[in-house]
């Protein structure tokens, strides 16, 4: 097919611009054909662009040049690219489309230009949830140009602009890190880089700009961000990619609740100029022990309720030997209220014990409340006393559900939270107004230390770059586990946006911490002796933040993968479908980087 070419022809408007104020203009329009209607006297196409829809319109009926244009307008086929002069004309009222930006008017063609033409698409833009994402992720290109899905892109373009604008009128300066660093421990593996005029040694692609915006407070920069590109070597899923985007920003003279200001001024900031939205600020605060015990998550969800209760207390001497051992063994016993959910079936019941049992828990004990006692269940091991201190400190009422595990302190923490995170999504589910509100939550005073339960060697929490809370410093040689640090995370209905912290900045303190985590002065000086230099000529104390520009994206779009809000996501396999990303190199290639290639034994049997 011999294309038409623009030559001095330029598009006067958009395909989502045109409106009553445009009525009797000569206008220019160029987009992709969306659908074509074909009704014998007249022929519409919907012509599209990634500002919205314009529907243009040939009429056949009228003989001459119309009906030759809507003749050639038949061999437009979905997704050919093409041009169009035309007049704007209302719509009929009855024919008005009150959800189309432009449902009030419609373009009479005067002239068509084919521009270029395409394959039939391997499938419909309009059906394409109903394909493999493989093969969407494999045409990338064609399933960005559904309207949702651009409009994701253009939802992160404004988020990111109004960040920019918000961080700047506050003093800060954009700053970029380096893409290509030093090999540091941070956590995840690093995806390396080889140096081709330093043979043998590599570079590290960034996990995160946390060392350099360190040096930059010593530096003397005050403020600083970037939207950084970090990249990280691990396993995937929904709400993670090897490579992100974060909203990186670090104060010098700071402490937390500095950073908690400029931060709730940022988000709300955009939440009004994406939603219109005055968020309630300050943003709640809560330590990391409360949001445990009473939640059994350091990212609890607060748009519903069902909290957590200790019951070791009530329980003991109960005389039921699975909390009795528990709780003499040094464990605890966990329960919740699950309201209405005497009604559960038996099935559903063994469901929500599978559940607790995935994150570790024993079991599930359970019991109906019924005309102000236990009932079923456990009921029977457990004297009418005991049964009515576990109604009381768990304001149980008829017709609800007591759930209880009884294990070691973490494991009931966490299979209780997954409990409570089933039944409140349940129960979103079940009352999708509650659902919409916003619920920041800043959880703080993490502990800094974990213990590593297969060596018992202590390791960083979060990270090692944390100053503890001022009077836990002096347990940090002796009960390490103690202290905590001033350690931050800002969550979004039980999502964790992003971690914070007020940093370390004296050497004296943070070799301290990394002899905690078996970094012997040696290693340390090898690894992070660049730091290390920098803390003796007058660090300033300093404190920041990352949030994810992805996950937060991800939220405000109303999306569930993080893979709905990137241009060109991976894979869980971290694959790039579109452009077969990674690949293998030459052997020429390999050689000029002073690499050989070793198969793993069974590609190489294979190979043979």
């Amino acid at each position: 097919m011999k294309l038409d070419h623009l030559a001095e022809w330029r598009r006067s408007h958009t395909c989502g611009e045109l409106g009553r104020d445009n009525v009797g203009e000569t206008v220019h329009l160029a987009g992709w054909v969306y659908r074509t209607r074909d009704h014998g006297g007249v022929l519409f196409i919907d012509l599209r662009d990634r500002h919205g829809l314009t529907q243009v319109v040939f009429h056949p009926a009228e003989g001459g040049a119309e009906a030759e244009l809507a003749e050639r307008a038949r061999t437009l086929r979905s997704e050919f690219v093409i041009g169009i002069d035309g007049r704007v004309d209302a719509r009929p009222d009855e024919m008005v489309n009150d959800k189309l930006a432009t449902g009030a008017i419609e373009v009479a063609a005067t002239s068509l230009r084919i521009l270029n033409d395409s394959k039939t698409p391997p499938f419909v833009l309009d059906e394409a949830d109903s394909v493999g994402e493989d093969l969407r992720l494999e045409y990338r290109f064609l399933d960005l140009r559904r309207p949702w899905l651009s409009e994701m892109m253009g939802l992160r373009h404004r988020v990111s602009l109004a960040i920019r604008t918000f961080l700047n009128g506050e003093g800060f300066w954009e700053i970029e890190t380096p893409m290509l660093v030093r090999p540091t421990p941070e956590g995840a593996r690093d995806y390396v880089v080889p140096s081709r005029v330093h043979p043998g040694d590599f570079y590290a692609l960034p996990q995160s700009p946390q060392l350099y915006k360190q040096i930059l407070m010593v530096s003397g920069m005050d403020r600083y961000y970037q939207l950084a590109r970090c990249l990280r070597d691990e396993d995937l899923r929904a709400d993670r990619q090897p490579e992100h985007t974060q909203i990186d920003l670090e104060m010098s003279f700071v402490g937390e609740e500095d950073v908690f200001r400029i931060i709730e001024g940022l988000i709300s900031s955009v939440w009004k100029k994406e939603f219109d939205i005055d968020l309630e600020t300050p943003f709640p605060r809560m330590q990391y022990a409360d949001a445990m015990n009473r939640f059994g998550s350091d990212k609890p969800d607060l748009r519903f309720d069902f909290e957590l209760v200790d019951l070791s207390e009530a329980v003991t001497g109960s005389g039921f030997k699975v909390f009795d051992d528990t709780v003499t063994g040094g464990g605890v016993v966990h329960g919740m209220r699950i309201p209405g959910g005497a009604a559960l079936s038996r099935k559903q019941q063994d469901e929500l014990e599978a559940l607790v049992k995935r994150y570790g828990a024993k079991g599930l004990a359970r019991a109906k409340v019924a005309d102000g006692k236990l009932d079923t269940g456990i009921a029977k091991f457990l004297n009418e006393e005991t049964q009515q201190k576990l109604i009381r400190a768990t304001g149980a009422e008829d017709g609800d559900l007591l759930a209880m595990v009884a294990d070691r302190q973490t494991t009931a923490w966490r299979s209780m939270g997954a409990l409570r995170s089933r039944i409140g999504n349940d129960w979103l589910a079940e009352n999708p107004d509650a659902a919409l509100p916003w619920r920041f939550l800043w959880v703080n005073e993490f502990p800094i230390f974990e213990e590593d339960p297969d060596t018992g060697q202590m390791t960083p929490a979060h990270h090692m770059f944390t100053m503890p809370m001022d009077e836990d410093i002096e347990y940090l040689e002796s009960d390490p586990k103690r202290v905590r640090g001033q350690l931050y995370d800002l969550v979004l209905n039980g999502i964790e946006l992003g971690s914070g912290s007020v940093r370390i900045h004296r050497r004296d303190i943070q070799e301290a911490i990394m002899r905690v985590i078996g970094v012997t002065d040696e290693e340390a000086e090898k690894k992070f002796g660049f730091l290390l230099k920098a803390f003796q000529y007058g660090a300033p104390p300093h404190g920041g933040i990352a949030l994810g520009l992805d996950r937060i994206i991800m939220l405000m779009g109303r999306r569930s993968s993080l893979r709905d809000t990137i241009a060109f996501p991976k894979t869980t396999s971290a694959s790039s479908l579109m452009d077969g990303a990674p690949s293998a190199l030459e052997d020429n290639e390999l050689t000029e980087l002073h690499i050989r290639r070793e198969l793993p034994k069974a590609e190489a049997d294979q190979n043979a």
